[in-house]
């Protein structure tokens, strides 16, 4: 049985087709998957993201026990600012991509994604021991609302008090809607500019058709997970489970740089990191461009002269390029851009080309 998120009701409400997502039934679009992956891009969509794990870390060792699990500077991030980072196992594959916010000078908040949610929040409470801290995980009672797309600041600046002006990328405050206590946010997964709004869980449909009814007039609608898919992959961020795996270190999938060695003191991962940092990763990660209307998709092979070379591990046809786009893992040796290379798609022969990553970016 999926589990479903405080607003599951609401988006039946607006008809939305649902999917299994990591356990949890989600709207997978509520009209067109175009329609609303194009309202992200040229006005805002509003997303439901309360499958995602919120893992609160406490206490006067908070950021030493976080800069020892995962690969990230913890103590190096001001309260109120954000970073992206990883937390891997002793042989450096990758359990999870996160998001953690230092919300105060003893008090962490780490995102994780909604299929890894029990072994990030399980190797959290392992790696704890030792520490002055403790793992909180409030993933059941927290829900997570998501405003993305240039007119993101327009629709929240009318119902919170928070100083949009002033809350930089990757950062975070406190603010109200309308009544409702949120912890807001600036980072975003879909290439645009946009929030995040983390309520109590039974708060969030309050919250939700505030933000509905503040877009009305703006473009707003409702986008779900389908179109959030085109909109990460146009924007080159990687997906747990493809472009991410416990069989990867940060390095293959071109991520090397969220690796801090030079934060004092030992971290989980960290001799077998090292060991891959001197190296040349055999197979790294790049972007395709297709031709035609036959998109490569997930576990496709990738040719160079009737040679397997790699393999696809995101691919769609762009919505707003109009072209198939594909992120891969290649061959070092074939990935430098403008190499040319086939892809078996369904047993047809197409052609690719090498493209750096993103293949869109906003104004």
């Amino acid at each position: 049985m999926s589990k479903e998120t405080s607003l599951h009701g609401v988006h039946k409400g607006l008809g939305a087709l649902f999917t299994d997502f990591a356990g949890w039934s989600m709207p997978v679009r509520y009209a067109s998957e175009l329609a609303e992956h194009k309202a992200v891009r040229e006005a805002a969509g509003l997303f439901d993201l309360s499958h995602m794990a919120e893992i609160h870390v406490l206490g006067k060792q908070a950021a030493d026990v976080l800069d020892f699990a995962l690969v990230g500077n913890l103590t190096g991030v001001k309260p109120g600012r954000a970073r992206y980072t990883m937390i891997c196992d002793a042989s450096g594959g990758v359990l999870d991509d996160l998001v953690v916010y230092r919300l105060a000078d003893e008090h962490y908040l780490v995102v994780a994604n909604a299929g890894n949610a029990k072994v990030v929040a399980d190797a959290l409470a392992e790696r704890v021991a030792g520490f002055d801290a403790v793992v909180d995980d409030r993933s059941e009672t927290t829900a997570l609302i998501a405003v993305q797309g240039p007119k993101a600041v327009e629709i929240l600046g009318a119902v919170t008090d928070a100083d949009l002006d002033a809350l930089k990328y990757y950062a975070s405050v406190p603010a109200n809607v309308k009544g409702h206590d949120v912890l807001l946010a600036r980072t975003g997964y879909t290439g645009e500019d946009g929030f995040e709004l983390f309520v109590d869980a039974d708060e969030a449909p309050a919250v939700w058709r505030i933000l509905t009814e503040a877009g009305e007039g703006h473009g707003l609608v409702p986008a779900g997970l389908a179109c959030r898919d085109t909109l990460r992959l146009e924007a080159g961020m990687p997906l747990y489970g493809n472009e991410l795996t416990l069989d990867q270190s940060p390095f293959e999938a071109g991520l090397g740089r969220v690796v801090k060695f030079e934060k004092p003191g030992d971290f989980v991962g960290r001799a077998a990191l090292e060991e891959w940092s001197k190296q040349d990763v055999p197979r790294v990660r790049v972007g395709l461009k297709g031709a035609g209307r036959r998109a490569p998709r997930h576990g496709y092979q990738l040719l160079a002269d009737g040679k397997e070379i790699g393999e696809v591990t995101s691919g769609a046809l762009s919505p707003t390029l109009g072209y198939p786009i594909a992120m891969a893992y290649v061959d070092r040796a074939y990935a430098e851009p403008g190499t040319e290379l086939s892809v078996d798609i369904r047993g047809r022969i197409e052609p690719v080309e090498v493209v750096a990553l993103p293949f869109y970016s906003r104004a």
